[in-house]
């Protein structure tokens, strides 16, 4: 698979990746670049369609099998722990209120799946194949972090009530991943033959351009967010995701997962959350800064992981086996 170097140097000039840059550069310069709000939905929502239904074929191609459960519930655990360790360094480190210091701590225990697609482009173009269920470990590790983070939050008034666990529950990012794979599942091989037109295709060239529009928020992200983001939560968001790593490789070792495998699951322990989580904490802890939690997840933690983390991650499981 080669050095970790040559691996950096691949990630940092595919499309996907300077696309990416194109849209931060852009927006830190200044430019009136942007993405229709309607358009950038119109993506994720693809996106989303896509991973999940292509997941799920794979299930459906290699059969069930008990490492798929063993998988979830790891994924499930380190989505429940994470924040843990997460809100204790943040506390230690920095002087965030509790309230913002939950709120980031949830965003390190759930996933980016932007980051989890990436792993998945560089595992291909490497020749590396890994367990098509990884994406129902993805749909899995999204809900116990936000859980974890209102408990953290806890302070007497704060409760988990119904209406928020039914808006954690069915985030229509979390349906719509989770539907998709169900529906890969039932329709197998002849399903995706039948939209690989649609699901195979256009994929990298959306991808891009998704990529493009997630620069430009990180770049806004960063110019409005910089008098909040102190030098040791920018940190945070540089060494958490190495800690994520080791815990997820842990977790893929005891499992039992391939090379492809265990990279992709310790890219979800690395990566940081900017579409799930923000959402459902906009309704569960309306107090949290996102002026903290979106600039650091998105323009610290998602250019690390999609420059430097990724061939890291690939070279670790590569490793370990």
């Amino acid at each position: 698979m080669g050095s970790a170097f040559d691996l950096a140097v691949a990630n940092l000039l595919s499309p996907m990746v300077l696309f990416f840059v194109l849209g931060l550069v852009a927006t830190l310069a200044r430019s009136d670049l942007s993405i229709p709000e309607s358009i950038a939905k119109g993506m994720s929502l693809y996106l989303m369609l896509a991973i999940g239904f292509k997941g799920g074929v794979g299930v459906a191609q290699h059969g069930f099998e008990a490492k798929l459960g063993l998988a979830m519930l790891a994924g499930m655990a380190l989505s429940a722990i994470i924040p843990l360790i997460a809100f204790r360094l943040l506390v230690v480190t920095s002087n965030l209120p509790r309230v913002d210091a939950a709120a980031v701590a949830a965003h390190y225990g759930s996933i980016s799946i932007v980051t989890f697609l990436a792993a998945t482009q560089a595992l291909e173009a490497s020749g590396i194949t890994f367990e098509g269920y990884m994406v129902a470990v993805a749909a899995a590790m999204e809900t116990p972090a936000i859980m974890a983070a209102l408990w953290l939050a806890h302070t007497g008034e704060k409760r988990m009530d119904a209406t928020t666990l039914r808006e954690v529950l069915l985030n229509g990012s979390i349906v719509l991943l989770v539907g998709a794979f169900v529906i890969g599942i039932a329709t197998g091989e002849q399903g995706m033959k039948a939209i690989s037109a649609f699901i195979v295709d256009p994929f990298k060239g959306i991808l891009c351009l998704f990529l493009l529009d997630m620069g430009v928020i990180a770049g806004r992200g960063l110019r409005e967010g910089r008098k909040h983001l102190t030098w040791p939560v920018i940190l945070f968001g540089l060494y958490m995701p190495l800690i994520g790593a080791a815990l997820g490789a842990l977790a893929a070792l005891a499992v039992g997962l391939s090379t492809g495998g265990t990279a992709l699951m310790i890219t979800l322990a690395a990566s940081a959350s900017y579409i799930a989580v923000p959402a459902a904490l906009r309704l569960a802890l309306p107090e949290a800064r996102p002026a903290i939690y979106l600039p650091l997840s998105l323009g610290v933690t998602f250019p690390f992981n999609l420059t430097i983390g990724i061939p890291l991650y690939l070279s670790l499981a590569t490793a370990l086996h």
